[in-house]
């Protein structure tokens, strides 16, 4: 049996649930993962995390010291009920308790992104720094923030909601129905919305991204933006300058109002277009107070796609250590 101090982390999601045994060195030793069953409810996607970790004990052939599970919705601090996971189409499920009883052992549920930002912060780009915000630019826009060496969780645990950042009070709707939103810039639905209406107004505006997503407008996705940005493309680099513009706004905010020493970049559209890293950080050293940003460095992720499962098993190492 191993002697090796390990926890499990999840990160579950829409359409995967992944599962990984990390070390209390970030290594992930076992990693697993299933296809989610949202459509036959919480009680389902929940017995499939139970035997994931129950897989991974098996052939880790030891007991973690616990398990942390990143949701992508609103998790009420301490007792991890997932109050809305709009992935899911969950609201109000007992996800830690469901999960405590049926495992017996320790369980932290919380937003995924913030467990991704605590891997970051850990193991990845934010190593041996107290003051940090991690920006994840995927699908949505989410992240995290360190400050004084703790992750900042707010009043009802919402810290960290970046993508809700107000940037245009006067801008397009949000998911979350508010206007002007972050996320409703920058996020990669957003960068699909704006393209499809701009292809579908004008075809010849929109004819390299219609040839790159099979002359389906349906199909133009901020993937195919980035593709088209890539090869020049006059609709792709106004749609991608503006998410750069609306990145650089609320980085400012942020740098102003937080003061940290790192701005860690990651997610699936920055991933598509890296260059966006040195162009936000350039932005930000122009807007930001000078004393905020004299000495603040912009950083890619290191993590990537393992920063979840990382971050959630680090999480409860820590906050379970005696």
């Amino acid at each position: 049996m191993s002697s090796e101090k390990f926890a499990i982390g999840v990160d579950l999601g829409g359409t995967k649930i992944e599962a990984a045994a990390v070390d209390d060195t970030g290594r992930i030793k076992r990693n697993t993962r299933c296809p989610t069953d949202a459509q036959n409810g919480p009680s389902a996607v929940t017995q499939q995390v139970v035997e994931l970790v129950r897989q991974l004990c098996r052939e880790y052939d030891a007991s973690p010291s616990g398990v942390g599970v990143g949701v992508a919705g609103q998790v009420v601090a301490g007792t991890g009920v997932v109050h809305f996971a709009p992935n899911l189409v969950w609201h109000h499920v007992p996800l830690q308790a469901n999960l405590v009883e049926a495992l017996n052992m320790p369980v932290r549920v919380d937003n995924d992104v913030r467990m991704a930002a605590w891997g970051e912060w850990l193991f990845g780009a934010g190593r041996g720094c107290d003051d940090l915000i991690c920006i994840y630019v995927g699908t949505g826009v989410g992240g995290g923030i360190v400050s004084g060496g703790r992750m900042l969780t707010g009043h009802s645990n919402t810290a960290g909601e970046i993508g809700h950042i107000t940037i245009d009070l006067n801008g397009p709707i949000c998911t979350c129905g508010k206007q002007g939103c972050l996320e409703a810039i920058a996020g990669g639905w957003a960068i699909a919305r704006k393209a499809q209406a701009a292809a579908t107004k004008n075809p010849l505006v929109g004819a390299a991204m219609l040839k790159l997503a099979g002359n389906r407008i349906s199909q133009i996705t901020a993937e195919v933006v980035a593709r088209a940005y890539n090869q020049k493309d006059p609709l792709a680099i106004r749609i991608i300058n503006d998410v750069v513009e609306a990145l650089v706004g609320g980085t400012v905010s942020m740098v102003n109002m937080c003061n940290p020493e790192r701005i860690i970049l990651g997610g699936g559209v920055i991933e598509g277009l890296p260059e966006m890293i040195g162009r936000v950080g350039q932005g930000v050293r122009q807007r930001a107070l000078t004393a905020a940003a004299a000495s603040l460095q912009v950083l890619p992720a290191e993590l990537g796609g393992a920063a979840g499962v990382v971050g959630a098993a680090a999480m409860v190492m820590r906050n379970m250590s005696p």
